[in-house]
């Protein structure tokens, strides 16, 4: 397939969008949309969501008309679900033409502890209500708010990790969620092959999560390789990475349903 000129007049739900490669995703899709596409921006942080609208208000897109609303809310509690469904379909008109999904809001959890020190399940079942229960169940809500109808896309993005392919010693908690989300992903781009369906890897960004890998992980000889990463300048920018991820989808060519590292492109 051809690779096309813009995004289309879009609806973009971006969770995690407050910092970090969520916000960078948000500002960059900015550049890609038609005139007359909305953004709903998705974090816990009110005064951090309202920055990047402010931002994007100003911005070329949002002179040209870009709609831009944030919701501040925590997705593994109840309700914070209903509150993006809601606020998406508000947002979106009878022109929306492209319906698109960036998942990127996740935490790393305790990596300062082993798998065997896990030995409480409402710990490890508020983690996964985050970074697992919410992700799926976000994904069917905003796709039952969109169901097809002729001249609507709809594409789905799961912001993903080696860590679903690799395990990281002490890093169980966040390797069996990205894990999760990718075999969620599949299973959907099976049921459901008129979406468009990608689990994007952006490599080891230099971000707060990044300062927090290499400064808390457990395992010794993993925490100095992330810090050999940093002080050899190793680590990508979010921009360097989000430029890929936009090249994929603009292509539009990869396997629906695959994972896609940074380094594969």
């Amino acid at each position: 397939m051809p690779p096309v000129s813009d995004l289309g007049r879009a609806l973009c739900v971006i969770t995690g969008a407050s910092r970090g490669f969520g916000r960078t995703v948000a500002k960059e899709l900015s550049l890609l949309v038609k005139p007359g596409s909305a953004f709903v921006l998705v974090a816990r942080s009110e005064t951090e969501l309202r920055a990047l609208q402010a931002e994007l208000a100003e911005s070329d897109a949002g002179r040209a008309g870009l709609e831009v609303r944030y919701v501040a809310t925590d997705l593994g509690l109840a309700g914070g679900l209903e509150l993006v469904t809601k606020a998406a379909q508000e947002a979106a008109s009878d022109l929306t033409e492209h319906l698109l999904l960036i998942n990127n809001a996740g935490s790393l959890g305790d990596i300062s502890r082993f798998a065997k020190s896990f030995t409480e399940i409402a710990e490890v079942n508020s983690y996964l209500s985050l970074n697992v229960s919410s992700f799926l169940c976000l994904t069917a809500q905003i796709l039952q708010a969109f169901p097809p109808r002729p001249g609507l896309r709809r594409t789905i993005v799961n912001i993903s990790s080696l860590c679903a392919l690799k395990p990281f010693s002490s890093w169980v908690l966040y390797c069996s969620g990205k894990a999760a989300r990718d075999m969620m992903f599949k299973v959907l781009a099976e049921e459901e092959p008129d979406i468009r369906v990608l689990s994007y890897s952006p490599g080891p960004l230099d971000t707060d999560m990044q300062l927090q890998a290499r400064s808390k992980s457990g395992d010794a000889l993993l925490r100095k390789s992330f810090n050999e990463m940093f002080t050899k300048g190793q680590l990508l920018s979010c921009e360097e990475s989000c430029n890929k991820l936009m090249k994929l989808l603009m292509e539009d060519s990869y396997t629906s349903g695959a994972h896609v590292d940074f380094y594969d492109i």
